[in-house]
């Protein structure tokens, strides 16, 4: 062999050596990324159960709550359709709310022009306040 040919078999066996260090140092380094991401995605799964527990936790309260509201509901429409004298009071209280006069309270809800000047005056306040609170708010 002649003095060129061992210098390029030397260069060359230098060019594999460092194609293979470099080689490994890469290997090394998808293997490091690889565990980092694995670490990370365990991480987001766990957060993931967590919020999706919290989520369906949080879904049966909301159920459980609508539930309790419907009973509510369903109780307070009985309560006002068990005293006929009170569902009067509650159709005035809706007509004054829509705009009717006492005269139109005594006529269309059967109760008394003094009680309906009351309901009237009383709902007269209740406007006068809901504007004040509105202005300071």
């Amino acid at each position: 062999m002649t003095d060129s040919g061992i210098w390029l078999a030397l260069v060359l066996t230098m060019i594999v050596i460092l194609f293979a260090g470099l080689s490994i140092v890469l290997w090394i380094r998808v293997r490091r990324h690889e565990r980092q991401y694995k670490a990370l995605i365990h991480v987001l799964r766990n957060e993931i159960r967590s919020i999706t527990g919290g989520s369906i936790g949080m879904g049966k309260r909301l159920v459980d709550i609508e539930y309790r509201l419907n009973i509510t509901a369903e109780k307070q429409i009985e309560l006002e359709n068990r005293d006929p004298g009170e569902l009067a009071y509650n159709q005035a209280a809706k007509l004054m709310e829509m705009g009717a006069d006492v005269d139109d309270l005594v006529k269309n809800c059967g109760i008394g022009r003094p009680e309906a000047e009351l309901m009237a005056l009383l709902h007269k306040e209740l406007q006068s306040n809901a504007g004040i609170d509105y202005k300071n708010s």
